[in-house]
Order: C-alpha cells, then sequence, then structure tokens
C-alpha cells in the first residue's frame, strides 16, 4: 500500500475507506474497509426515474438508496487513536 511505501501505518496514522464493496476490498492488506451499497438497485431505480422523468420532465423526487459501513482492518475507532497519541 502506497501509504505504507510512505512510513504510515494503517490503520495507525491514518484510516482508508473504499466505497462499492468490490471483491477486492476484503483480500487487501489491510483489508479495506468500504461502504457497500446494491448496485442493482441503483440501476433499476435510475431506469425508474428516467422513465418519470421522460414522461414528466418536473417530476423531481429526492432517491435514497441503502448503505451498509463494511467495517475491516483499514480503519480505527478514533477513541483509540487519540487515546495513543496524548
Amino acid at each position: 500500500m502506497a501509504a505504507e511505501q510512505e512510513g504510515l501505518s494503517v490503520p495507525g496514522d491514518l484510516s482508508i475507506v473504499g466505497f462499492d464493496d468490490i471483491l477486492s476490498a476484503s483480500v487487501t492488506s489491510p483489508p479495506l474497509t468500504t461502504v457497500r451499497v446494491d448496485k442493482e438497485r441503483i440501476g433499476q431505480t435510475a431506469v425508474d426515474l428516467l422513465f418519470r422523468l421522460m414522461k414528466d420532465p418536473s417530476d423531481v423526487d429526492t432517491v435514497h438508496v441503502p448503505t451498509e459501513l463494511i467495517v475491516r482492518r483499514s480503519t480505527d475507532r478514533i477513541e483509540e487513536a487519540v487515546e495513543e497519541a496524548v
């Protein structure tokens, strides 16, 4: 990992979080904390919104897509990091 090449410890000095929970996230060193999102649901929602907007361009809506934080070893609790620094 580039951070470790610069002498930084992950997660000791630096926490790293990814997005999308790709397959390789769990096998990196250290395993990457990531946000999981349902890509199929995003795609289906986008298509539904597109069709609605084609019928009525004023039919604008806010869309919320659920996510899930997958905690692995590339992050640390901030309380622990602060206590160690003091």
